[in-house]
């Protein structure tokens, strides 16, 4: 997808009201143009980090084993239905009675399997055309890109439904999106074909995407982890959301930074806990994770928190950034952190300083605590790019970054590890980094969630871990 970021202020221009806030989350100065100037005058050093050039590519693998599809009972009342009408006006009156249920119900369709009540037969649809050759379904981390033949969904003859019904675990939360085709792709090209997936237009409820692509449709099964934080409360105060741009030694470049400051007093000493969350630009940018935060706060789930969020700029950049390199582990501890002090109510405490990120940021945050853990005393990590390893360090039995932990001298951490069921690879190398931690002495804890590499799932598990490492003087 191309990069897209959301302009922002220009060079010298300080901060202002995040976008869509309308200025209602506060009215606090804004800051000025500032440089690693601040770090030093904080008296912290920046480290003399080299450029590290990581492994290009996450490793592609074929699932460990196809999803497992059913029947859907209702499909197969509709295709007696439709078998049983004798005239087009019947069958006309057959699909029409059918996608009118649909429209009221949503999509997808979920209904009880007999016999296993602990899943559910999940139904996709798609109502095609004259014009429609075939119809891919993609379900984060159900798809198998080795192998997206396997997600092309069944026309029912005689009808304009197209449909693929998966059985999954009651508790299952993910998002898709659905490439119809009316050009004619051979089996060959489906990779192209999906590229041109479109969300599902008979779900209402969507997920934004990186870099500002098409929205994903969003889903969830009746036993999937509740979301008590996500939307916004009436009556609930709010914390004040804004936007600067921050100059950088480190990174040779300025950066945009998303802050939010709580709605409460901070402790005595003026001070709050600290959340330096990656991948700004989205959490803030997009998915409006500022309610979540209102709403913890106010539960008194967490204690006040003030949020640095700095923007991935876009995907070359984030993949040349992010990863084991000490630059930006520079930036983060030496030059952003002292930047907030100066301006913001942070802590200087790293036990009241949680890192976070999600995928190639999860191992940002796992490697900003491996390498400051004099800054970030608490990382959650979700959805970890552990197959990352710098590009001239050969592939090992173990990861790179469990290497780096188990090999060094232990450090002052408690870490939050989480991962999707249906992450193949990176389920078992964050079940093995758990286990490593653990014999080495680490507090460490974790959810292995059942869904994929996936914002809808990252959400709720980034609330449930604030919760955990922040909810009281153990966590929760």
């Amino acid at each position: 997808m191309p990069a897209n970021a959301s302009p922002g202020p220009g060079p010298g221009s300080g901060s202002g009201p995040a976008p869509g806030s309308g200025g209602s989350r506060g009215t606090g100065a804004g800051a000025p143009l500032t440089g690693p100037s601040a770090a030093a005058g904080a008296g912290v050093a920046v480290m003399a980090g080299r450029p590290v050039v990581g492994a290009a590519q996450p490793p592609r693998s074929p699932r460990p084993a196809p999803v497992e599809t059913v029947e859907s009972p209702r499909l197969a009342r509709l295709a007696r239905e439709m078998a049983a009408a004798r005239s087009w006006n019947a069958r006309s009156a057959v699909l029409g009675a059918f996608w009118g249920e649909v429209r009221t119900a949503g999509t997808p369709l979920t209904e009880p399997i007999d016999g296993d009540p602990e899943h559910r037969a999940v139904t996709f649809l798609w109502r095609g055309d004259t014009e429609t050759r075939q119809v891919l379904l993609l379900v984060n981390r159900l798809l198998d890109r080795c192998d997206l033949a396997a997600s092309l969904m069944r026309w029912l003859p005689g009808t304009d439904v197209w449909h693929l019904t998966y059985r999954l675990r009651a508790d299952h939360r993910g998002s898709y999106r659905i490439a119809p085709d009316t050009a004619g792709f051979e089996r060959s090209e489906l990779e192209r074909l999906a590229d041109t997936a479109v969300r599902d237009p008979l779900n209402p409820r969507t997920v934004p995407t990186r870099w500002h692509g098409r929205p994903s449709s969003a889903f969830e099964l009746p036993e999937a982890p509740a979301r008590p934080w996500e939307t916004r409360r009436d009556g609930v105060a709010r914390g004040t959301v804004r936007r600067h741009r921050v100059a950088s030694a480190a990174l040779g470049s300025e950066r945009e930074v998303w802050t939010y400051v709580p709605p409460v007093p901070s402790a005595p000493d003026g001070e709050t806990d600290t959340l330096v969350l990656l991948d700004g630009d989205m959490w803030f940018g997009q998915l409006g994770i500022e309610d979540t935060l209102d709403n913890l706060i106010a539960d008194g789930a967490i204690p006040p928190l003030t949020v640095l969020a700095p923007h991935a700029v876009d995907n070359p950049t984030r993949r040349r950034e992010f990863g084991g390199n000490p630059a930006y582990i520079d930036f983060l501890a030496a030059e952003l952190l002292p930047w907030a002090a100066a301006r913001l109510p942070v802590t200087d405490d790293p036990a009241r300083t949680v890192v976070a990120g999600q995928s190639l940021g999860g191992l940002t945050a796992l490697y900003a605590g491996y390498s400051a853990p004099y800054r970030f005393g608490k990382v959650l990590a979700q959805s970890s790019s552990l197959w990352w390893r710098p590009a001239d360090e050969p592939a090992g039995t173990t990861t790179w970054m469990e290497r780096r932990f188990t090999e060094g001298a232990p450090r002052e951490l408690r870490l939050r590890l989480d991962v999707g069921l249906h992450e193949w690879g990176m389920l078992e190398q964050t079940r093995a980094l758990r286990t490593a931690l653990r014999a080495r002495g680490y507090d460490v804890g974790g959810a292995d969630f059942n869904g994929g590499h996936d914002y809808v799932c990252w959400s709720v598990a980034l609330a449930d871990g604030l919760v955990h490492l922040l909810g009281g003087p153990k966590g929760t």
